[in-house]
């Protein structure tokens, strides 16, 4: 019973405290060291200005693509740690949402010029035939950009001649590209 008195005196000093604290907020007090309740409690005009999110630009790029430049996005994919996605100009090409992911390389294929989507494609570098990879991008026409990202195994059914077209249509680390590397 000698604990009552002591918790009740404690409620009241807390009770008083809390008081003091939203009526000088409530005043437009700016002595009061609590910025995040003053905001809260305040309306929009009179608040605390927090500080701004960070601006995104297309494609969510932390910086805008300078003019007459395409922004993209790739990001290759980890079991289901990762989602892979590629985006284009602030339109999705590729991702889990849309459906038209799978596991090995998945690409997609753009009009140069208007950037419009003209195909997507994913191949099976652990358990499907290399052969259907080599049929989806042998037959591309000049000016076709070809976005291409990895959603675990990239490499596994991947020969030689493989290697020798993804590095005839320019890409840099196809030779070193090894087992779940993106």
């Amino acid at each position: 019973m000698r604990l009552a008195g002591p918790l009740c005196i404690m409620a009241l000093v807390v009770t008083v405290g809390l008081t003091w604290i939203v009526v000088g907020i409530l005043l437009g007090e700016s002595t009061s060291g609590f910025p995040r309740i003053q905001q809260f409690l305040n309306n929009s005009e009179s608040s605390v200005t927090a500080e701004p999110w960070a601006r995104k630009y297309t494609c969510g790029l932390p910086q805008p693509c300078p003019e007459e430049h395409l922004a993209f996005c790739m990001v290759s994919g980890a079991a289901n740690v990762f989602e892979l996605k590629i985006c284009l100009e602030d339109r999705m090409l590729m991702s889990s949402v849309k459906d038209n992911v799978g596991p090995g390389l998945n690409i997609a294929l753009v009009n140069g010029v208007s950037s419009e989507l003209i195909e997507t494609g994913a191949s099976n570098m652990w358990a499907g035939d290399v052969n259907d990879l080599l049929k989806f991008i042998r037959p591309l026409h000049e000016g076709t950009l070809m976005f291409v990202a990895s959603c675990n195994d990239p490499v596994t059914k991947m020969n030689e001649e493989t290697r020798k077209l993804f590095s005839d249509l320019s890409s840099r680390n196809v030779k070193e590209l090894a087992f779940h590397n993106s």
